[in-house]
Formats: C-alpha cells, sequence, structure tokens
C-alpha cells in the first residue's frame, strides 16, 4: 500500500506532450494535501555508437530553456508503441541513420518528485545511413548532428558542458560497457 493515499484525482489539462493531474491525497498522520502531477507517456532514447568509440548526438534549441542543447536522440512514445520501435524511429527520423542492433541499456525517471516521464534508453550499433535521411518535425528545423569520440563526450560532460540528464546517463553507461568490452558488432556487410 502506498504511503500516500489518493483520495480523488482531476485532470486539469491535458496537451501535446503531457497532462497535468491534481490529486487530493491523505498522508499517513492523517493530514490532507494536494499533489500536482505531470503525467507524461514516455519516452525512449538512444546512444548511437560507431565501431570507432564516436557516437552521434543531436544540437537543438529546447524551448524551455531558451537555448541550444546537446543531447542523444530521443522522442515521445506513441500510444501503445514499443521502446525500443520508438528509439529506432528516433535514430532516423533526428539523424539519419538507422541501426542494425538496438539493444536495451536502463530506464530512468526523469524528475520523479512530480512527473511520471519514464524514458527508455538504448545502444544502437552497427548503424548505416538511411535512404531517407533525417525527418524533422517543425520544432526541430535547426537540429544538427555532431559525431563525436566517445571519450571527448565524456569530458563534456565531467566539465559541464552536456547538461541534459538522458545524455549523461546514456552516455556514462555506454562507456562503461565500452571499457569492459561487452559491446559487440556485427561483422556482416550491408
Amino acid at each position: 500500500m502506498p504511503p500516500i493515499k489518493t483520495l480523488n484525482s482531476e485532470q486539469r489539462y491535458t496537451g501535446k506532450i503531457f497532462s497535468l493531474v491534481i490529486d487530493e491525497v491523505e498522508y499517513p498522520s492523517g493530514n490532507r494535501g494536494f499533489r500536482e502531477v505531470a503525467s507524461h507517456p514516455g519516452g525512449a532514447v538512444v546512444v548511437p555508437l560507431f565501431e570507432d568509440a564516436s557516437i552521434l548526438l543531436v544540437h537543438q534549441f529546447r524551448y524551455p530553456m531558451k537555448e541550444h542543447l546537446l543531447e542523444l536522440p530521443a522522442g515521445k512514445l506513441d500510444a501503445g508503441e514499443d521502446p525500443a520501435v520508438c528509439a529506432g524511429r528516433e535514430l532516423e527520423e533526428e539523424t539519419g541513420y538507422t541501426a542494425g542492433t538496438i539493444e536495451k541499456l536502463t530506464a530512468i525517471y526523469t524528475t520523479p518528485g512530480f512527473c511520471n516521464e519514464r524514458l527508455h534508453i538504448y545502444l544502437a550499433t552497427n548503424l548505416r545511413k538511411s535512404p531517407r535521411g533525417q525527418q524533422l518535425e517543425e520544432g526541430e528545423m535547426d537540429l544538427t548532428v555532431r559525431r563525436l569520440p566517445l571519450d571527448e563526450v565524456v569530458m563534456m560532460i565531467e566539465n559541464g558542458g552536456i547538461v541534459d540528464g538522458k545524455t549523461i546517463c546514456g552516455v556514462l553507461m555506454t562507456e562503461r560497457r565500452w571499457k569492459s568490452g561487452s559491446i559487440k558488432f556485427s561483422r556482416v556487410t550491408l
């Protein structure tokens, strides 16, 4: 049984990305209060890794921060969509690459204090250019793709040059696996 009991729940806002729910709750002490919850369908993040230990990142303007950020490709899950399918779709749409192999690294909650968003982080290997290229959405038209060495990206994280949480998590997990030798690449010629 959860330590906080939900007495009433009211959806106050529904948007394209998230909904806002206001819950009336009772705490274990018997006191009552309200909790604001941003309800999000979740998403997928992909670490596109080449055999030379370089990765693809996207540099794009993030409106809430009013600045450009360097991030891993990622996107929101469509209703009922498998997160691995979402990861592959976002990889192709944002970078113009497809992956021969997509493997789950982990799943994380981004901001569990007020949001239920869960991101599924995948490693993509055996990359190749897609014949369709990038398929950017309206808000992504200034998005650029950068291929950088994994060790350089780790240094950027350590120096504060990359501040996006999903990117930090995905890159550091990939670096750990790379150093352990547990990442395998296909030798099949496509």
